[in-house]
């Protein structure tokens, strides 16, 4: 389908409502899962400002997943949202996001040593990063 997620998601990060509502279907609903969230997706605000970028899109049966880093205009705050978006007739009639805060590991895994940060090892590479480049 015909969709500019891009000019949806700078509309979504300016607050745009106006322009949101271009791309949304009658009584599209959003869906936060980490918080048991479900809204009416013209109803949507949240205080700051914001910006971000799209890191990954895969198209999906009846829609498309995208991967969002998304953070305060001060940088103060970051996030990554992984969005799963219905599309009818190249309208958003259903978003079912996935919200996680960019901020340290548990504790209890920094104590066992588990993991490391993205480019600490020079062998791995997030996929998302080849695939944006390539």
């Amino acid at each position: 389908e015909n969709f500019d997620l891009q000019a949806y998601w700078d509309a979504v990060l300016r607050q745009d409502a106006q322009a949101m509502e271009t791309f949304l279907a009658p009584n599209a609903i959003v869906n936060w899962h980490c918080t048991n969230e479900s809204f009416t997706a013209g109803k949507l605000e949240y205080p700051g400002q914001w910006e971000g970028e799209i890191q990954r899109v895969e198209p999906i049966p009846g829609g498309i997943a995208a991967v969002v880093h998304v953070y305060s205009a001060d940088r103060a705050l970051s996030f990554h949202a992984v969005a799963f978006v219905r599309l009818t007739d190249g309208k958003i009639t259903q978003l079912d996001e996935y919200w996680g805060d960019d901020g340290p590991a548990p504790q209890w895994r920094q104590d066992k040593n588990i993991g490391g940060k993205f480019g600490t090892d020079p062998g791995f590479r997030p996929i998302f990063l080849e695939m944006k480049n390539s």
